[in-house]
């Protein structure tokens, strides 16, 4: 553990913390909705999913995240288990980087996600209660671009461009490439390809459905929405500041998870 330091757990943490035995001393808890402005890091314990989660909490605090690889594939919680004390020493020593990342946020006429409108990997319009497709008017700039008759539309930022954006066809973009990406799901017409456009674009979607309804997500975070409802989805105006240290390269990292070149055949 860290020297000289106070730690704050999150409610639901700190309760199985407890209920595995385990005492914790210098500690505290806090609250959904508390403000990260006078905390120094966050560790996120868990896989991408929990590190997900964590920038929630985080919000426009950009309170610094480590993220914790307990999980399985693990994009963005880089630091194994194992190596959990030296990173340590390393924040102590300030032997690391800051790797910002693009979020996107959505905005309606009305309230959704009960505010929290905003994520690192994705937003996505799905079809709901029903096996018909649905279909996505969509404008970049308030310029019509294409209704995408589809099981849904994706839009990915570079960081989600290795998430559900690319197990739908989507390109893998480099994480500071500045760009956003439009990747339909199962759409009905084949020529329909996915686009990567700036993120200087406001991304309007107005959704058809046979149901009158269609479900949105912000990475896994899901809410059901009455079609018709304009949403404007753009960059937003803080971002996640992710700590990585000597040695880490995303390009090494994709080639690994990946599993690129373990062709029997090379």
């Amino acid at each position: 553990m860290l020297k000289n330091c106070r730690y704050f757990l999150s409610n639901a943490f700190h309760d199985q913390v407890l209920a595995n035995g385990v005492q914790l001393a210098n500690s505290g808890t806090y609250q959904p909705g508390t403000s990260f402005d006078d905390f120094d890091f966050v560790i996120s314990i868990g896989g991408d999913g929990t590190l997900l989660e964590t920038i929630t909490h985080v919000g426009r605090s950009e309170t610094p995240i480590l993220g914790v690889n307990t999980g399985r594939l693990g994009f963005l919680a880089t630091t194994n288990k194992e190596m959990v004390s030296e990173a340590f020493d390393q924040i102590e020593k300030n032997n690391f980087e800051l790797d910002a990342r693009m979020l996107l946020k959505v905005e309606a006429e009305e309230t959704i996600f009960d505010g929290l409108n905003f994520g690192l990997n994705e937003v996505s319009v799905i079809k709901q209660d029903t096996s018909s497709m649905i279909t996505v008017h969509t404008y970049i700039d308030d310029e019509f671009l294409n209704s995408y008759w589809a099981d849904g539309l994706i839009i990915a930022t570079p960081t989600g461009s290795t998430g559900y954006s690319l197990s739908c066809g989507g390109p893998v973009v480099m994480p500071q490439s500045n760009n956003l990406i439009l990747t339909p799901v199962s759409p009905h017409n084949l020529n329909v390809r996915p686009l990567v456009v700036s993120d200087n674009c406001t991304i309007t979607l107005q959704v058809e459905s046979r149901s009158n309804f269609f479900m949105a997500s912000i990475d896994s975070r899901s809410v059901i929405i009455k079609s018709g409802l304009k949403l404007k989805i753009k960059r937003q105006d803080f971002k996640a500041r992710l700590i990585k240290f000597d040695g880490y390269s995303f390009v090494n990292t994709l080639r690994k998870k990946l599993n690129w070149g373990l062709d029997a055949r090379n």
